[in-house]
C-alpha cells in the first residue's frame, strides 16, 4: 500500500483546498450583497436585519476555516505525523494490556482532539454568538454541559469501544460482522434511549401547555394519520436564541419537540404549516431512506476496516509502525472521512430534494402561505443569509436556499380573483 500515503495526502491537501475555496465564495457573495434585501424579503427583512445576517455569516465562516485548518493538522499530527504511534508507545510502557491498552489510547487521542478543539467552542459560544445576541450560554452551563457530555461518554461510548475490541480480537476474521451487529444494536438503543433518559440530562422537557395549539396540532396529526407519544416544548432559550423543531424516538413512542423560542416567534398556523413539514418526512419515508441508507454504509465500511485491519502495510502506510486493533479503529475514523468528504455535494442534493417533497407535503395539510411565512421568521430571526453562493449551496447546504424555496411555496399558493 506504498500508494495510500500520498493519496491520503493529496486528498486531505484537497479537500481542504476547497473547504477554504468554498468559504471564500461564500463570504464574496454574501458581503457582495449585504447592502440590498432580496425582493421578495424586503416587506419582512429590514436592511439591518439583512446586514447582521451576512456579518454573522460572515464570522462563522472565518471561525470555520480555523476549525478547517486545526482539523486537516490533528489529521495529519495523528497519522503521519507519528501522534497515534507515539500515544500507543507511551501506554505499551504500562502494565496495561488488550483490550484495556487499546481503550487507553483511543480514549487519550479523543481527549487530546477536544482539549485542542476546545477553545474554538469556547470562542464560537462567548463571542461570535454573544456578539450577534444569541448566546445566553453561562460558563456554568457550559461546562456543566462538557461535563455532561464527557460522562456519557466514558459511560456508554466506553462499553462500546470495549465490546468492539474485543470483537476484533477474538472474533476471527469476520468480527465485522458482529461489530456491525453491535452497532446496528446500539444505535436502536440510542433512538429509543436518547428521549427518555439522555435529553432530559441536558434540558427540561414539557408538555405543550397551549391548549388552542395542542388541539391544532392533534387535528393535524389525525388528518397525516402519524401517531406520536406527546407534543413537548424544550427550553433551549437557555443556550441560545436561536428557534427549532424536531421528532425524536421511534415507532409509536415518537415525540414531537418544539423549541420554546420557536412558539416564542411564531403563531399558531405557522407552527402548523412547519410541523407538517416535518410530518412529511416520516410520511414520505425520507427517515426510513436515511437509516437503511445508513446502515448500508455501516456495513461496508465495516467490511472494509474488516480488510485493512489484517494488512500491516496499512498501518506502516499512515505512520503507526505497531499494527493493533485500537490503531485500526483510530486510522479508519481519521482516514475515511477525508475521502468521503467529496460524496458530501450528492448527500446534500438528495436531503434539498427531500425538503422540497416534505414542503409539497405540507402545502396538502396546512397553509404554504403560513409556511412561507414561518420560514422567512425563521431566516430573519437566526439570522441565516438570504444569497448564498450557489456553489456552496451545492456542495454544503441540506435545505434549499431561501428564495428558491420561498419562492416555490408562493407559487403554490391558490391564485385570487
Amino acid at each position: 500500500m506504498s500508494w495510500l500515503a500520498p493519496l491520503f495526502v493529496a486528498a486531505l491537501v484537497l479537500g481542504t483546498f476547497l473547504e477554504l475555496w468554498l468559504s471564500q465564495r461564500q463570504v464574496h457573495a454574501v458581503v457582495g450583497a449585504r447592502d440590498a434585501v432580496p425582493e421578495p424579503f424586503r416587506d419582512a427583512v429590514s436592511l439591518a436585519e439583512h446586514r447582521k445576517a451576512a456579518d454573522y455569516t460572515v464570522a462563522k465562516a472565518r471561525l470555520a476555516r480555523l476549525s478547517t485548518l486545526l482539523d486537516a493538522a490533528l489529521t495529519l499530527l495523528f497519522t503521519l505525523g507519528g501522534g497515534i504511534a507515539l500515544i500507543d508507545a507511551a501506554w505499551r510502557g504500562t502494565a496495561l494490556r488488550e483490550p484495556w491498552l487499546g481503550l487507553a489510547v483511543i480514549a487519550s487521542v479523543l481527549l487530546v482532539t477536544q482539549a485542542l478543539s476546545l477553545p474554538l467552542a469556547i470562542w464560537r459560544t462567548f463571542r461570535l454568538e454573544a456578539r450577534f445576541g444569541f448566546n445566553r450560554t453561562t460558563p456554568s452551563l457550559f461546562l456543566t454541559d462538557l461535563l455532561k457530555s464527557v460522562g456519557l461518554a466514558v459511560l456508554l461510548g466506553g462499553p462500546v469501544v470495549l465490546a468492539l475490541l474485543l470483537l476484533m480480537q477474538r472474533a476471527g476474521r469476520s468480527w465485522w460482522l458482529w461489530g456491525w451487529g453491535l452497532w446496528l444494536a446500539v444505535m436502536l438503543f440510542m433512538i429509543w434511549a436518547w428521549p427518555a433518559f439522555i435529553a432530559p440530562l441536558f434540558n427540561r422537557f414539557s408538555p405543550l401547555q397551549d391548549q388552542a395549539l395542542r388541539e391544532r396540532i392533534e387535528d393535524l396529526l389525525r388528518r397525516c394519520g402519524f401517531a406520536a407519544k406527546g407534543v413537548f416544548v424544550v427550553d433551549n432559550s437557555r443556550r441560545s436564541s436561536h428557534g427549532n423543531a424536531y421528532f425524536t424516538g421511534m415507532g409509536r413512542h415518537k415525540r414531537i419537540v418544539f423549541f420554546d423560542t420557536l412558539l416564542e416567534r411564531l403563531a399558531a398556523p405557522e407552527v402548523e404549516a412547519v410541523l407538517a413539514h416535518e410530518l412529511g418526512h416520516f410520511r414520505l419515508k425520507h427517515v426510513r431512506q436515511r437509516l437503511l441508507l445508513s446502515l448500508a454504509a455501516s456495513f461496508l465500511g465495516l467490511a472494509l476496516l474488516g480488510w485493512l485491519a489484517a494488512r500491516p502495510e496499512f498501518y506502516r502506510a499512515l505512520g503507526v509502525p505497531v499494527p493493533s486493533t485500537h490503531a485500526a479503529l483510530l486510522l479508519f475514523a481519521l482516514v475515511v472521512p477525508v475521502f468521503t468528504f467529496f460524496i458530501t455535494p450528492l448527500s446534500a442534493l438528495w436531503s434539498r430534494r427531500h425538503e422540497f417533497q416534505a414542503d409539497a407535503f405540507a402545502t396538502r395539510y396546512a397553509s404554504a402561505a403560513e409556511l412561507a411565512q414561518a420560514l422567512v421568521k425563521l431566516h430573519r430571526d437566526n439570522a441565516s443569509t438570504l444569497t448564498p453562493d450557489p456553489w456552496y449551496v451545492a456542495f454544503y447546504y441540506s435545505h434549499p436556499p431561501p428564495l428558491l424555496r420561498i419562492g416555490r411555496l408562493r407559487r403554490a399558493l391558490p391564485e385570487v380573483g
